[in-house]
């Protein structure tokens, strides 16, 4: 394979990168060699917890896929075929899904092969991710969008040129529904007028929309964003590009081990996603809560603890084994008291006393800076 898939040249365009690509594996054809694809290897033993940077990343192991090898032939030609089908989507200015990519690619081989390129969705997706990592590009710059999942309130504006028009989006106006955080943040869209003090990312949506109605970021000049449950990939870029511009971040979740793991996703980014990490993680994060400890300061939440099953407290055994988690005493001290209690705490709990105590907790947390790393 040609040099440039192992050091993408930054400068370049994602249409440019595919077309280098495929010239690179037309001219090992032309001069008799056997066409290879090489990309990061995305294995579990290749990813490793940078401790300067604070988030996890991928090794320099690589894995290579040639065309003339029995084993690696049909993956090597899926790959090309995806790549042509995005560089189609490039040039045509139009986007999709990866479910509608995957549609696009399922066809047979021939009238006389009974075998498609594609039978199942779980094919083609690992392909669009060798792609991102050898050619140092995300999907979205693919032209490949995901379902959007996340919502935002505050005072900052959105100017939106995708297509074929220029739309200003003011988020201090959404009213009750917020404004829907798209999968691409950053193609053809800009973040501008950001006036607030910092952003707090509440896991539930349900709380969201109790501390939306409060008018809580327009008192606390706040962003309030919830990406409903586990962060998808455009909700965590944009909280990285919003702490970029110099915002703390504040994460709220349930006091368990699925919440605690939310917000580290958001903190350190996810084994999953580690080949585009420096662009998701976000290492200054803080945890406000709800967290354990809070059962000793708060006498009501006593009463409102729920039973953690098997497996909340399978997750929190296998947490403490993350060496990014286990570094810190804070953490281990929540985990460990999890485990030997067998208690847990939803934030929801919060609104026990009265409907706008979560407010008072929020606002008490963030003024006497009680975080937990």
């Amino acid at each position: 394979m040609a040099s440039q898939n192992n050091n993408p040249k930054q400068e370049l365009d994602p249409k440019s990168k595919l077309e280098m690509l495929g010239k690179s594996i037309v001219e090992d054809i032309k001069y008799g060699k056997n066409p290879k694809f090489v990309t990061i290897a995305r294995t579990r033993s290749n990813i490793i917890y940078d401790q300067k940077s604070g988030f996890l990343k991928l090794g320099k192991a690589q894995e290579e896929r040639t065309f003339i090898n029995v084993a690696q032939s049909k993956r090597f030609m899926q790959t090309m075929a995806v790549a042509a089908k995005c560089h189609k989507f490039l040039k045509e200015g139009l986007h999709t899904s990866i479910r509608g990519l995957f549609y696009q690619l399922k066809y047979s081989l021939g009238e006389d092969i009974d075998e498609s390129i594609f039978s199942e969705q779980s094919e083609s997706n690992p392909l669009i991710e060798d792609l991102e990592v050898a050619l140092s590009l995300k999907r979205e710059d693919l032209n490949l969008n995901a379902n959007r999942k996340g919502v935002l309130a505050g005072k900052m504006k959105v100017i939106d040129k995708s297509g074929g028009e220029e739309v200003t989006i003011d988020c201090s106006k959404m009213g009750r529904s917020g404004w829907a955080i798209p999968s691409d943040v950053d193609n053809n869209i800009e973040f501008v007028d950001v006036k607030a003090n910092y952003v707090l990312v509440v896991e539930k949506d349900a709380l969201w929309q109790r501390l939306n109605e409060d008018n809580f970021w327009k008192k606390e000049n706040a962003i309030l964003i919830t990406p409903v449950g586990q962060a998808a990939r455009g909700t965590r870029r944009l909280i990285r590009k919003l702490a970029d511009m110099g915002l703390p971040i504040y994460v709220f979740t349930d006091s368990d081990a699925w919440g605690w793991y939310i917000y580290w996703t958001i903190k350190t980014g996810s084994i999953n996603l580690a080949y585009i990490g420096n662009d998701v993680a976000t290492p200054e994060a803080k945890f406000i809560g709800v967290s354990l400890s809070d059962l000793d300061r708060y006498e009501f939440l006593n009463k409102l603890t729920i039973k953690a099953s098997d497996i909340d407290l399978k997750r929190a055994q296998e947490m403490l084994n993350y060496e990014w988690i286990k570094k810190h005493k804070e953490w281990v001290n929540e985990l460990e008291r999890m485990i030997k209690t067998k208690k847990k705490l939803e934030q929801d709990a919060l609104q026990g006393p009265s409907l706008t105590f979560v407010d008072q907790y929020i606002k008490e947390k963030i003024s006497n800076k009680e975080f937990l790393p």
